[in-house]
């Protein structure tokens, strides 16, 4: 990108062929990148700012985004999260209460943010040749805008570029709870796998929720500050 200086000493005009020259931006177009953390915490590594010019995913480069998903620090909060609300709930009760069954509750649900993560953004887009990112709808009304992030766990791009249903979100997330079955003992019946598998996919619906809109919340909060500050 070309950078100009119009009060330089020596500053020179800039001729029609120089202007000819320069890179055109698509009116109405966002090629800011997203941050890589929505809300300081929520990690936001497959984000996408619209579908337009977005190239596909490798295998190696869909397996790297669910890693940072996976390893990121803000999980560990996540997850200590839901060992908490288990440990409540006395979910679980062969793992027992204080410190020895809240340590296995974590590991369990960390075990189900980690498989999950790996099932529905790594194992199956690359089987699939499904995008597992989320591309930010960004303009329109809230509810509709609202709507679409909720149902993109339904709906996903392929690496072609077509829309169709999001089967490494669905079959994923359907692995991950099967897996889990392996340690978590008192959960194997079918309506505590579907409640699990509930769980993961409204989690992933209101995480695009979060995401969709947090750019516009960072605005916000930008103008505010500076309104503020002298």
């Amino acid at each position: 990108m070309a950078v100009v200086f119009p009060w330089c000493v020596a500053a020179q005009q800039a001729t029609p062929s120089d202007v000819e020259k320069q890179p055109k931006q698509e009116a109405g177009s966002d090629n800011t990148a997203p941050d890589k953390r929505a809300y300081g915490i929520l990690p936001n590594y497959r984000t996408v700012n619209g579908t337009d010019g977005v190239e596909p995913l490798t295998v190696r480069r869909k397996f790297w985004i669910a890693s940072k998903d996976s390893f990121d620090y803000p999980i560990y909060f996540i997850s200590a999260g839901f060992a908490g609300i288990s440990q409540i709930e006395n979910s679980n009760p062969s793992f027992g209460q204080g410190i020895k069954g809240y340590a296995m509750r974590y590991a369990a649900g960390y075990g189900d943010q980690l498989i999950g993560n790996m099932m529905t953004e790594g194992v199956f887009p690359s089987l699939l040749h499904e995008d597992m990112r989320y591309f930010r709808r960004g303009t329109g009304g809230t509810l509709g805008r609202t709507f679409y992030a909720l149902t993109r766990i339904l709906v996903t791009r392929t690496d072609a570029g077509r829309n169709r249903f999001n089967f490494s979100e669905v079959a994923g997330n359907s692995t991950a709870v099967a897996i889990s079955n392996a340690y978590n003992p008192d959960t194997r019946n079918a309506s505590e796998n579907l409640e699990k598998l509930g769980l993961q996919l409204g989690t992933d619906a209101i995480s695009n929720v979060l995401k969709e809109f947090w750019p516009d919340v960072k605005a916000r909060l930008q103008r505010r500050h500076n309104a503020v500050t002298p």
